[in-house]
Parts: structure tokens; C-alpha cells; sequence
């Protein structure tokens, strides 16, 4: 069975609890943006003002959005349309749809608990058949409750009811190649070109090598004691069997290859590597070792992350040592990415002293490439130079707005997001979990254009850096440093329009050659049919 369950559960937080149910699917409640930038901040670093020039076509298309406000129905069909790069952060199981996941719950004869928790047949007392939900609405909208954000109950905190979605629905998530036919078809019809999804390369067997093994101290004997007599290579090998049989799986789901295949069929898809931080040592250390070789061996896998709450208490007294760990193995395995889960935390989810430094050492120690959700920036110690040390890396910030405000209460002036882009920080919005959050990434860039009152550019950027930052191989289209500055093409594709339908002969080629820059292109194609949709209209 693939394990692709996000967390344990936990013990309610005093902090969390009682802040009641969420409106989910509806806009998260506008704020007050952030104040203004810092007078220690450069006007290259701020992220507020664009400093590229604005097309006639840009122009047009952003006098339209503004003459869409008290006009909600065209306004939700404007982000529909809006085209919005890729999905960068986002976790497999919880992204598919709660009523996909309930029916394939009745495919596998699962049964539903009194805690309304899929566990497997036959039904005993106290059970019923997860198929009943078909015909019983009733039933039905209980699970989704359950399995979902949809309603939470007021007396349960919003970080402990999300989290433990995932123990409820777990057994329901085993095959894989489903689960991404659903996601990739929601994330084509997003208008989103390129996805990262995360998952739990061979769970079982990675913890029965790390148990077997055992914990050494000294990092480099223990990588030693897993390669010892090819066992690690053995796990990696059932990772690749395992990835092969998720997309055949994913391929005959969506009718691939057939006269009507499925529009995920097309989209771009790459696998991130869960680790489950709050695991023992011996057991993180392995799942890191195992994701990061799997990436140097199959192009399917670009990174490792770490998952499960962040507050728990084995991920907060290991954290440090789980960033030394990615240090030691980033230097044995130097073409595997990096992006970590950092700074999902709040004041008085953990003590103070905890809010201090995980971002930090996340890029600092383990030196993340990019970093998810980073919410507790202002609480770090000295985090003006760990901003502007982002900026000058160009290490991205993965924003889940909805999922942010679900689980910390966290959003509007409370969040960074303006912080981030006052120093110039890289950020791209991303869903996390839209089908437990019951949101899609439209909302999120609906959301972020209210409540910090974006331009239309502003968002178009949004969208192009969320490939940029992407893990995608090959270069990008974009010339060496000129996202935060302009969007300037590569010498190679300079004498042709972006998006054109015919580039020149060498930009054809550079295209071909790097499928980053190519995804990239469609983007911008879309972009150009999109203002040539919305430039005039009233």
C-alpha cells in the first residue's frame, strides 16, 4: 500500500481550539493590506511596483478587472480563465476531491466507522458500507464533514480537524494512479500547466530498512549502513516499480492514448518525496536518503519535503537535527531538489523560541530551494537579513492561503506574503491541499487580488513565477535573473514575441531542447489569447 497520509494525530492545541468554522467556499474575509515598504528596503527589492514595462494588451486587460468589482459572477469567471502557472505545493491525497475519494472508498467495499473513518470490510456493528453514500445524501455530506473543511464543528480547532482528515480517509487513498487522474484533470481545467505533487515512495519498506538498521549518531556511517549490500538501492528500486504501476494506473484512468483522453492526460507531472518528520531518526533519515537518490535516478522525482504538523513534538525537538540531516545528504546527492516545509506556525501554537528559527536553518542548513508557507517570518530572529538572504538566493515561498488560514487562523495583514515581497522574496501561490480545504488555486488568486489589492500584472507575474521556481528540467525562457526585474526572454528566443504561434528557428529549437522554457511558452500563449478574450470587454 502507498502510505501518502499527511500526518499522526495530535492532541488538540489551546491555542487553536474554538476558533470556529470556516466559510471555506467562499473568499476568505478581506484585510487591510501591509503597510508600506521599509525604508531599508531598495525599490529593485520590493515586490509592490513592477518594474517591467506594461503592454497596451496588460493595460486594457487590467482596466477590465477593475471595472469587474460588484460584479462577483464575471469576477469568479476572470480568475476561472486567468491562466496560473503551476501547482508547486501540493500534496496527492489531500488534494483530490472528497466526493472521489468517498467513491472510491464504495469501489473498495470500505466500510465507515462511527468516527466516520474509512476502515476496511467486512461491516460489523457499528459500521456501514462507504457505498451507501451513493444514495443516502444524508450519510454523504457527513463524511465529506468529516474528510473534509466543509463545516467543521465549532468546538474542534481548525489545525487539529485538517489534520486529521487524513487518518479518516487514508484507506481510501492507496491507489495512486487514480487519485492523480482526478488531480490532474482539476488542475488542466485550473488553466495551470505544470504540477508537483507529493507522495510516500515505498513507506513500508523505507521503515523496515530504517528499523533494521538503526540510528547511528554519526550521519555518514549510517548512509554507509543503508547502502551496505544494496538495501537502499533495493527500496529506490520498489519506489520505480511503484511509480511505473501508479502511471499505468493514472494512464488508463484518464484514457490516455485513446480518441478521448482525459485533459490531465497532457499535463506536466512530477513527484515530491514526503518525509514524515515526526517519525523516529533513524526512520526520517531514510526516507530522506531514499527520496533524494530516487531523484538522481528517476526523472519522475525532482525533491524531498517533510511533512506532518510541524508543532509536533517530535518534529520540534528534531527539527534541528532533521535540517543537519538534508545538509549531510544534499552533499552525497547534489541533483535532488529541495523544499521544505518551514515556518508553518503561529504564536502560541509553540512556545517563542520555537518561532525563531526553523525557516532559518531551512535555508541556511539545509539550504531549501524553496520554502512552504514560511507564515512565521516576522518572529524569526533577525528576519529583515533572513529575508533579504532569500531574496538574494532566490528562494521561493510556496503561499496557501486558504490551508494558512484553516490551520493557524493566519491571513489577511497577519500573513508575510507582503513582507516577503517587500524584500523581494519569490513567491508563488500554491493549493497545499485544495480538496480537504475545499478550495481550488482560482480562489487563491481571487483571495490574494482582494485582500492585498493586486494588479492584473502583478497576478500575471504570480503565475509566471510559480514556473520559475518549479523543478521543471531545463532552462527557463526567462534570461538569467530578470524575473524579479522585467521578464526578459533569452538571448535565443529575443527576436521572438512570447507566446507567438510561430517562434523564430533558434527559439523553436531552444524550446525543444528545454521543457521548462516550452511550459512556460504555453503559458504565455494562454496569457495572449486571455487579454485578447478580456482587453476590450466592459
Amino acid at each position: 500500500m502507498i502510505s501518502t497520509n499527511r500526518t499522526a494525530r495530535r492532541p488538540k492545541s489551546p491555542f487553536i481550539a474554538g476558533l470556529g468554522s470556516l466559510a471555506v467556499l467562499t473568499l476568505l474575509p478581506a484585510t487591510p493590506a501591509a503597510a508600506a515598504p521599509s525604508a531599508d528596503v531598495t525599490p529593485q527589492a520590493a515586490g509592490f511596483s513592477s518594474p517591467r514595462a506594461v503592454t497596451a494588451s496588460e493595460r486594457r486587460t487590467a482596466a477590465y478587472l477593475d471595472s469587474l468589482q460588484g460584479r462577483p459572477g464575471r469576477l469568479k469567471a476572470f480568475f476561472a480563465a486567468l491562466p496560473k502557472g503551476g501547482d508547486l505545493h501540493n500534496h496527492l491525497s489531500g488534494a483530490v476531491t472528497t466526493e472521489y475519494l468517498i467513491r472510491l472508498a464504495g469501489e473498495k467495499g470500505l466500510c465507515i466507522d462511527a468516527t466516520m473513518t474509512a476502515v476496511a470490510p467486512p461491516c460489523g456493528p457499528g459500521t456501514r458500507p462507504a457505498a451507501d453514500a451513493r444514495t443516502d445524501s444524508r450519510f454523504r455530506q457527513r463524511i465529506v464533514r468529516a474528510w473534509s473543511m466543509q463545516d467543521f464543528p465549532a468546538d474542534e480547532s481548525g489545525h487539529d480537524h485538517f489534520f486529521d482528515t487524513f487518518g479518516k480517509f487514508g484507506l481510501a487513498t492507496s491507489d495512486r494512479g487514480k487519485l492523480l487522474a482526478n488531480v490532474a484533470n482539476t488542475v488542466v481545467e485550473q488553466n495551470q500547466f505544470y504540477l508537483e505533487t507529493m507522495v510516500t515512495p515505498a513507506s513500508d519498506s523505507s521503515k523496515k530498512l530504517a528499523d533494521a538498521v538503526g540510528y547511528d549518531a554519526d550521519l555518514a556511517a549510517l548512509h554507509r549502513k543503508l547502502l551496505a549490500g544494496g538495501q537502499l538501492d533495493r527500496v529506490v528500486n520498489e519506489a520505480v516499480r511503484e511509480a511505473d504501476d501508479a502511471n499505468a494506473q493514472f494512464r488508463a484512468t484518464a484514457h490516455c492514448g485513446t480518441k478521448r483522453p482525459d485533459p490531465g492526460c497532457r499535463l506536466p507531472v512530477r513527484w515530491i518525496s514526503q518525509v514524515s518528520r515526526g517519525s523516529s531518526p533513524a526512520r526520517v533519515f531514510t526516507q530522506m536518503a531514499v527520496g533524494m537518490r530516487l531523484a538522481e535516478r528517476d526523472p519522475r522525482f525532482v525533491a524531498v519535503n517533510l511533512v506532518q504538523p510541524e508543532d509536533g513534538e517530535s518534529a520540534l525537538s528534531n527539527y534541528s537535527l532533521q535540517m543537519r540531516m538534508l545538509k549531510y545528504l544534499r552533499g552525497q546527492y547534489p541533483g535532488a531538489h529541495l523544499t521544505l516545509h518551514a515556518g508553518e506556525l503561529a504564536p502560541g501554537l509553540v512556545k517563542p523560541e520555537d518561532l525563531t528559527f526553523h525557516i532559518r536553518e531551512a535555508v541556511l542548513v539545509a539550504g531549501a530551494e524553496r520554502i512552504g508557507h514560511g507564515v512565521d517570518l516576522v518572529h524569526e530572529d533577525d528576519w529583515r537579513q533572513l529575508a533579504r538572504t532569500m531574496a538574494r538566493r532566490q528562494v521561493a515561498v510556496e503561499v496557501p492561503f486558504s490551508s494558512n488560514k484553516q490551520i493557524l487562523g493566519i491571513a489577511g495583514a497577519d500573513h508575510p506574503f507582503n513582507a516577503y515581497r517587500r524584500y523581494g522574496v519569490p513567491v508563488v501561490l500554491s493549493t497545499d491541499d485544495p480538496g480537504v480545504s475545499r478550495i481550488n488555486v482560482s480562489h487563491e488568486y481571487q483571495y490574494a487580488a482582494r485582500t492585498y489589492s493586486l494588479s492584473y500584472t502583478e497576478l500575471k507575474d504570480l503565475a509566471r513565477a510559480s514556473l520559475e521556481y518549479a523543478f521543471r528540467d531545463g532552462r527557463s525562457l526567462w534570461a538569467a535573473g530578470s524575473a524579479p526585474s522585467g521578464y526578459r526572454t533569452v538571448p535565443a528566443c529575443a527576436d521572438s514575441r512570447p507566446g507567438s504561434a510561430h517562434p523564430g528557428a533558434r527559439c523553436a529549437r531552444y524550446l525543444a531542447d528545454n521543457p521548462k522554457a516550452a511550459t512556460q511558452w504555453r503559458q504565455e500563449t494562454a496569457f495572449a489569447a486571455f487579454e485578447r478574450d478580456h482587453a476590450g470587454r466592459r
